[in-house]
């Protein structure tokens, strides 16, 4: 039987858990209002009759004409900036998954001369920002006359999406080496086991890797404000939207920037509710190993 000293132990423990998970919840409660009030915000401002910025939460009508807007106006070529990035995003998304799987793949299970300096040197750049080339990677692009083209952001987004090699590098690690053995002996060679025994495993890294590699062009503003300067035929949402910031059309135009961003959310929204726990799955299992 428990002693009333191991009681007393008992009931201070639970008690002092229970203050803290208190003042977590509390901490998290504030955090996320914090964090869904900008959101919040922005939804409710796309509803606006206003034209303006407007610095009431709650607008004092509600309408759907900005969204109207984004398809209506010829100074807003809404359609236009989304097919643009979907296109720019998507090209983006099978070079740069193609590009990180094979080279994750290679340095996962083949061995060979400076493999361990090729590993710290990708870690190495991979700590360097991208837009610190962006210079240098413009004039290259004028060397073969793509500036202000869409291949070139597709080109400067793939390029080096090699380097991003650790987390798929990791999950391929935790696929036996049995499997590859068993290949050879039957005469399969490293390509054919690579595509037709290891990615057929591989669906959670490949669905973590292609979200990746398309948030990053669907959502970029940097390199698009860098590469396509004043050719509005081939802006992107980002850049997009961003000018409707400018001093020359804020007033008029706010709201439906408002909209915009809203419309340009809900399909990456919808991406990852439906593919959630691949992603997640993906992430976990390249965490296992290094």
């Amino acid at each position: 039987m428990t002693t009333t000293k191991e009681t007393t132990m008992k009931t201070g423990y639970a008690a002092k858990r229970r203050a803290t998970n208190i003042i977590v919840y509390v901490i998290l409660s504030i955090m996320v209002i914090i964090w869904i009030f900008p959101i919040v915000w922005l939804v409710l401002q796309s509803f606006n009759t206003l034209d303006s910025v407007s610095t009431k939460m709650f607008p004092e009508g509600f309408t759907l004409a900005h969204y109207q807007t984004l398809f209506t106006d010829p100074n807003v070529p809404y359609g236009r900036w989304m097919l643009n990035t979907f296109l720019v995003a998507l090209f983006s998304c099978i070079i740069s998954t193609l590009f990180v799987l094979m080279v994750s793949y290679a340095l996962s299970r083949l061995r060979f001369k400076s493999r361990k300096r090729l590993l710290n040197m990708g870690l190495i750049l991979g700590m360097f920002p991208g837009f610190m080339s962006m210079a240098a990677t413009y004039s290259i692009m004028e060397v073969f006359h793509l500036e202000g083209q869409l291949v070139a952001l597709i080109i400067v987004y793939s390029s080096g999406a090699g380097l991003g090699y650790q987390v798929a590098k990791g999950f391929f690690d935790t696929i036996p080496r049995a499997l590859d053995e068993a290949a050879r002996i039957d005469g399969a060679t490293s390509n054919r086991i690579f595509w037709v025994i290891i990615l057929p495993l591989s669906k959670q890294i490949i669905v973590y890797t292609a979200l990746t590699t398309f948030l990053g062009p669907w959502a970029d503003y940097i390199f698009v404000s860098y590469f396509m300067k004043d050719n509005e035929e081939n802006y992107t949402i980002a850049l997009g939207l961003y000018k409707l910031l400018d001093n020359d059309h804020i007033s008029r135009y706010f709201t439906t920037f408002c909209a915009g961003a809203v419309l340009i959310a809900i399909p990456i929204t919808i991406l990852f509710i439906f593919m959630q726990r691949y992603y997640v799955s993906g992430v976990t299992g390249g965490a296992v190993k290094g």
